[in-house]
């Protein structure tokens, strides 16, 4: 075997195995990040202000 041959055979790249497509490996990175996001925090409620918050209790 000539010197020509063996690099031949040593820098083959081999075929991919994996199944899955290109699309469907982000869509499961995607949805993944999605779930394991925690939800915003609510937003705070506004204060009472003004005409409402002077206001007297009746007797």
């Amino acid at each position: 075997m000539s010197a020509t041959e063996s690099e031949r055979r040593t820098t083959a790249q081999p075929k991919p195995v994996s199944g899955v497509s290109m699309r469907d490996l982000l869509a499961a990175c995607a949805a993944a990040a999605t779930i394991s996001t925690a939800p915003p925090a609510p937003a705070p409620k506004p204060h009472l202000a003004g005409p409402l918050r002077d206001r007297r209790e009746a007797a």
